[in-house]
């Protein structure tokens, strides 16, 4: 864990090596309070096995700083990783929330996956968070910022100087996250981009996932200056048009995550993994030829 010192606030900060993946614990220092963003639920595709090292070294950080975890924290139904939130919020004790344009998603992949009986009405979580609305971590105060573009649901969770934005923002060299996703809008993506940056210059940005680029150290924050700055897709000069062509023109060369279609009919889920079946083994399924082969 790498700790980042605020006023009146530490954030903690995970890697997960295998899917590029942050994980945050956003702690009150004056009442012990944390929240817990993004955990990942580290899954193993060649053997279809899940377990839960990741999530254990986040409850490890949270009992060796004898924190209370008031929240379990989504930003968004995650394409690259499975959700972690169930299996930290039956620990805690703690309630889980995501944003609640969720319902959205889980309409758009309940038909991918031809999942009938899947409520499509949020109730995976304790708590829906609408654009705009505060919560709070022991005195902290947090706000939700709606932030579509990569997904329909996306969500910015805004506490004191820093801002959790998910796939949103990549740190400045890396751009942005992608668009292309079933319900994902590049001009939406942009607007969300340029409401982020509006906030105050210091506030710290915290990215969801860094990869290394071209062999430099991985970095999970940075700064809205920094991002106005430099960041290679949406720095101050960059208009609505050149960047949604720009991401548009990238998009079209990605292949899909490795992980999207095991980790999306999980997480609609809310993190919960399918019933099993009859001889009592659950399993994951694959819209076949839903989407066009990669060609790259």
């Amino acid at each position: 864990m790498i700790e980042y010192s605020h006023q009146g606030m530490t954030v903690a900060s995970l890697h997960d090596e295998r899917t590029g993946s942050f994980q945050y614990v956003v702690v009150d220092e004056a009442t012990r309070a944390a929240a817990i963003i993004d955990p990942v639920l580290d899954y193993d595709p060649k053997a279809g096995a899940t377990s839960t090292a990741n999530a254990d070294r986040l409850l490890d950080y949270i009992r060796s700083r004898d924190l209370k975890v008031e929240w379990v924290l989504d930003t968004h139904p995650h394409a690259d990783h499975f959700s972690a939130a169930p299996y930290l919020s039956e620990r805690t004790g703690a309630p889980t929330a995501i944003g609640e344009k969720v319902v959205e998603v889980q309409k758009l992949w309940r038909d991918i996956y031809c999942l009938p009986d899947l409520p499509i009405d949020g109730s995976q979580w304790n708590q829906l968070f609408a654009d705009g609305e505060h919560f709070n971590i022991g005195n902290l105060e947090g706000r939700v910022m709606l932030s579509p573009g990569h997904t329909l649901a996306s969500i910015t969770y805004v506490v004191g100087d820093a801002a959790f934005v998910h796939d949103t923002l990549m740190v400045p060299d890396s751009g942005t996250s992608r668009a292309d996703f079933p319900g994902g809008d590049a001009t939406a993506l942009y607007r969300s981009v340029r409401a982020i940056l509006d906030l105050p210059l210091k506030t710290a940005t915290y990215v969801g996932h860094d990869y290394g680029k071209d062999g430099r150290e991985v970095v999970g924050r940075s700064t809205v200056a920094e991002q106005r700055r430099s960041n290679i897709h949406v720095h101050d000069g960059i208009d609505e048009n050149k960047f949604v062509a720009t991401r548009c023109k990238r998009d079209a060369s990605l292949p899909l995550p490795d992980l999207m279609l095991a980790a999306l009919q999980v997480n609609i889920r809310g993190g919960r993994l399918p019933d099993a079946e009859p001889c009592g083994t659950a399993f994951l399924k694959v819209p076949l030829n839903h989407f066009k082969p990669h060609d790259g």
